[in-house]
């Protein structure tokens, strides 16, 4: 059995875009890469609307098994997604990397924190496609 692609998606803080990546990644691309989300900052606590809010769209609690952690306490990725610090943001060797350029919901309304969490959504069902078909460049072959 070959191993999985690592995913890592990386925000300074780990408190919002990039734990609604992971949490959305496990209910939506598990069959095709594990998701990690991790930063070079951590928070005390998942952001409580991107929590709530995961738990409405999606059904997903991810105070259960997510946690703000370091960069150094994941596993090694494969892919490295940014989410779109706007400053510099965390470097992690891989083999391929891109940047999502999603605005920070935090302190924004509802409609804000769902139209990130669509197009996370959508993004990763793109990034699980380009896995499935081997289009990202480096990527080891099954």
């Amino acid at each position: 059995m070959t191993e999985k692609t690592k995913v890592a998606f990386v925000c300074v803080h780990n408190s919002c875009r990039s734990q609604m990546a992971e949490a959305i990644s496990k209910l939506l691309a598990v069959d095709v890469f594990e998701a990690y989300s991790a930063g070079t900052q951590i928070s005390p606590r998942i952001n409580q609307d991107a929590v709530r809010l995961i738990k409405q769209l999606y059904n997903a609690d991810m105070e259960k098994e997510q946690f703000s952690k370091l960069i150094s306490a994941i596993p090694q990725p494969d892919i490295v997604i940014t989410m779109g610090c706007n400053v510099n943001c965390p470097y992690l060797p891989c083999k391929f990397r891109e940047d999502w350029g999603l605005e920070d919901p935090t302190g924004k309304s509802d409609e804000e924190f769902i139209k990130t969490a669509k197009t996370i959504e959508k993004k990763i069902i793109e990034l699980k496609d380009r896995i499935s078909a081997k289009q990202i460049a480096g990527l080891k072959a099954d």
